[in-house]
């Protein structure tokens, strides 16, 4: 070999081992870290569905939920009266055990011929039905409401209350047929940003909370009762329990902010031979088990 073609050869070899000494080695699963997901981007609705009452599916009617330094934005400023166009933004993707932690705030004026118990009120549907199995003039979907209010400045004001629009629950063991039922949380004042969260395990429990505390819970979600109109009696089957659904947020004539929607997907593989094997899982999925 001429000595040109071996100093060559020689430098080619040196080139291709630093390159693989440099490359990113794969990254190890940790089976205890946490893959939390942003449901919002930040940046638009990407993967949610806009359905309001007496419009179609897709009709963001008049802008109501819109995207606007880095929130979602819940206003009203194209409405001349907000006559029972109750809204709803739903994820797209539906999930059955999960973590669920959503920021909001209350801003602003209530829209004129918004009904006065919805004054700083919205809300998060949770094991909801899906967006296009909505009717037209549905008011709500099938689900069970997480309930956001907002205090006045000086009374008592629970929020992260329990709404049934369409079910029932069960509470240490006895089933309610309330609508509304209160948690024992404390009252948020004015336009202050609360940060709530869920833990929601199909339909053996699911908890709302506040500051690290539990202040609701109850299990056993079926569907039935009342206090959702004009839906379609095929999706609406009393008596059917409630293992899983959609996620959406409500607009219901109040404007509100959320500024961040993050999710913990708890099932999944819990094979701990597994590459994707995660620790803090509950409920198994084999076909989500990488090898």
């Amino acid at each position: 070999m001429k000595s040109g073609h071996f100093i060559l050869v020689l430098f080619l070899a040196t080139v291709f081992a630093s390159s693989h000494c440099n490359a990113p080695k794969p990254t190890a699963n940790d089976p205890s870290k946490e893959n939390w997901i942003s449901l919002f981007n930040g940046k638009d609705l990407d993967g949610w569905d806009v359905k309001i009452a007496k419009h179609d599916l897709y009709d963001n009617y008049q802008n109501t939920f819109s995207v606007k330094d880095g929130m979602i934005q819940v206003s009203y400023d194209g409405y001349g009266s907000f006559d029972e166009q109750y809204g709803h933004l739903f994820y797209r993707q539906p999930f059955s055990y999960y973590r669920l932690k959503v920021e909001y705030r209350f801003v602003g004026e209530q829209v004129p011929g918004g009904e006065g118990w919805a004054w700083r009120n919205s809300g998060a549907m949770l094991h909801g039905q899906s967006a296009a199995s909505m009717k037209k003039n549905q008011d709500f979907p099938i689900s069970l409401e997480a309930q956001f209010l907002g205090g006045n400045g000086k009374d008592v004001r629970h929020t992260l209350n329990l709404c049934t629009p369409g079910t029932h629950v069960k509470i240490k063991g006895q089933l309610k047929e309330d609508h509304c039922m209160e948690s024992t949380s404390k009252t948020y004042h004015g336009d202050q940003w609360v940060a709530a969260e869920f833990l929601v395990l199909g339909d053996s429990l699911i908890q709302h909370i506040l500051d690290d505390e539990v202040v609701f819970e109850f299990t056993d979600p079926v569907i039935g009762g009342g206090v959702v109109n004009n839906f379609d009696p095929a999706v609406k089957l009393d008596g059917t329990p409630i293992s899983s659904g959609t996620i959406s947020l409500q607009s219901e004539s109040h404007p509100i902010h959320f500024r961040k929607v993050k999710l913990l997907n708890l099932e999944g593989c819990m094979d701990k031979k597994a590459k994707n094997y995660k620790a803090y899982l509950v409920k198994h999925n084999p076909g989500d088990c990488v090898y």
